[in-house]
């Protein structure tokens, strides 16, 4: 019989071997901690090519801030803890009120205290939007869900310019740079954020069978006007914001309405929260369902011109979602490079094995075309009133919007892979990246309303097609692939049967054209050549990490991994 073990004796080497089952050796570590924009030359050199060099310190500070550890903890904590919807007080009483975990407010609080809502309205100068969209793809890094009410409090700007009373009363608060999430009076605040609330049960993107009605209070009617409306909103972003942008049915048509959560005499609104919308992403921003029973509200622009009115609202959240996409790129790419070239594998690191260098380069490349067309739209948003510019921010958004949006799930999902089976953890930041991939690509207009949006731009005003092939014209005679293509492009324009039908391909055409001309014109030549190679040489649909022969895939992976 053996002789018990005495619990205080020391442990000899023997004992302690049987113990430790291993050492943690040869796995990742945590992506943070380093500047998020010095580590990204693509978008440092993209802000200086397009006119906002001078915010160059500005966005170095900002980087660090993003990339920090703290910071990045505080996305995290934001979707482990999503909203909450208190439809009543314990008394009774209608609050309709949203609540957020802290992370969330801090995260709305930064974003506002730096502009990303209002800089180029209260900021206007050359690189302006440039700046911005900078600022919105490094904090968007950090967490996607809060940018949705920034990005509507943004976007709201134009619209409400079209009523000057309107934009007098309420701009100056839109864009201040003071965030108050209390849900009071807008008198009683210094900063206001705005929401929209356009989608119906039965209409989804067709608002036009929108059946929400706007009765007006009173003999007076038009811009500016008091109205009430009745009836329901299926998504409504952001139901904590103070005041939202409402497409309803006036007597002349369907037209656009500022509605407030309170009254000015201090009232609460009659716009009721149903509940809050469970979804598979963008967990940390709340989407709900709406009724309104008879709440005020105000028209904004021309009766009947309601999607006139909210268009050019409509276009900047666009754009918004084409930064955001390439930021989730980059992001997915840089997890990614940041893994594999510190996990081993068969002896090698896994960026020093040739199939991975061929997967990692062309997540790489993906990101580039992105950025690159994102911060050249943003330029022509610069100068809307040059005529060539205008129309590349008219037939280009959708174009982006389509192209970006569509790509990021299928790159956030291939980005994960090269992790493996660690990536699909709830513990690490991929499942979170690819579960808001496809938001951008459905809201605002899916796919197939963008390439429709396309069409109708070219229909109503046949001088954006020249623009666009002017901007392509930059690059001609540089690369003889690229001429090839926009020949081939230029042939499908001129072929008008079957446009709606054929229009994904020519979208398709559009954006693979822009991206390689500008990545031919500015990118470094691995990138370039390398882009045209593997996107524009016959391949048709491919995986990623494809690419050709010839590539300089060590050149390329080593100009976008972080380094920390």
């Amino acid at each position: 019989m053996n002789a018990p073990v005495d619990p205080a004796a020391p442990r000899t080497a023997a004992h302690r071997y049987l113990a430790e089952t291993h050492d943690v050796v040869n796995v990742g570590s945590e992506l943070a901690g380093y500047d998020m924009y010095r580590q990204d030359p693509a978008l440092v050199e993209a802000v200086h090519r397009e006119g906002a060099e001078w915010a160059d310190a500005a966005l170095g500070e900002f980087g660090r801030l993003t990339g920090s550890a703290d910071y990045l903890e505080l996305g995290v904590q934001a979707n482990r803890h999503p909203p909450e919807l208190d439809t009543h007080d314990r008394f009774g009483h209608r609050v309709d009120l949203v609540r957020f975990h802290p992370a969330y407010h801090q995260l709305m609080r930064m974003a506002i205290e730096h502009g990303l809502h209002s800089s180029p309205w209260t900021h206007p100068r050359r690189g302006a939007h440039v700046a911005r969209a900078a600022r919105f793809y490094l904090q968007t890094q950090a967490e996607a869900g809060h940018t949705c009410p920034v990005t509507m409090t943004f976007a709201s700007v134009p619209a409400l310019q079209t009523t000057p009373a309107l934009a007098a009363a309420w701009l100056p608060k839109i864009t201040a740079r003071a965030y108050d999430p209390r849900n009071l009076p807008d008198a009683q605040k210094a900063g206001l954020t705005i929401g929209m609330a356009m989608t119906e049960k039965q209409g989804g993107s067709d608002v036009r069978a929108n059946t929400t009605r706007a009765h007006a209070l009173g003999a007076a009617s038009g811009p500016g006007a008091a109205y009430e409306l009745v009836g329901h909103k299926y998504f409504v972003s952001a139901p904590m914001c103070d005041a939202f942008l409402v497409l309803a049915q006036a007597p002349g048509g369907l037209s656009c309405f500022l509605m407030p959560r309170w009254r000015p005499d201090g009232s609460r609104n009659a716009f009721q929260v149903l509940r809050l919308k469970r979804k598979m992403g963008n967990v940390s921003n709340a989407s709900s369902e709406t009724e309104l029973r008879g709440a005020l509200a105000w028209m904004v622009g021309e009766e009947g011109r309601g999607v006139r009115t909210i268009i050019e609202m409509v276009a900047m959240t666009r754009f918004d979602c084409m930064i955001g996409s390439s930021a989730a790129q980059r992001a997915a790419a840089a997890l990614a490079l940041h893994h594999c070239s510190r996990r081993a594998a068969f002896g090698r690191l896994l960026v020093e094995q040739p199939l991975m260098q061929n997967v990692l380069a062309d997540l790489v490349l993906e990101h580039e075309g992105s950025l690159a067309l994102t911060l050249r739209l943003a330029r022509a948003m610069d100068h809307r009133s040059d005529a060539q510019e205008d129309a590349l921010v008219r037939l280009v958004t959708s174009v982006g919007k389509y192209w970006i949006c569509k790509r990021t799930p299928q790159h956030a999902y291939e980005a994960m892979e090269c992790i493996g089976g660690s990536g699909v953890m709830e513990d690490g930041p991929f499942p979170r990246l690819y579960r808001e991939a496809p938001v951008n690509a459905i809201w605002e207009g899916s796919g197939n309303v963008q390439c429709l949006d396309m069409l109708r731009a070219v229909h109503r005003t046949p001088a954006v097609v020249d623009a666009f092939f002017a901007e392509l014209a930059r690059a001609r005679g540089a690369e003889a692939r690229l001429d090839r293509w926009v020949s081939e492009l230029q042939q499908e324009f001129a072929d008008r049967t079957d446009l709606e039908y054929r229009a994904r391909r020519i979208v398709d055409r559009m954006a693979l054209a822009i991206q390689a001309a500008l990545l031919v014109q500015r990118a470094p030549p691995a990138v370039a050549d390398a882009y045209c190679a593997s996107r524009l040489e016959g391949a048709g649909p491919r995986q990623y990490g494809t690419l050709p022969r010839g590539v300089d895939c060590a050149a390329i992976i080593a100009r976008a991994t972080p380094r920390i």
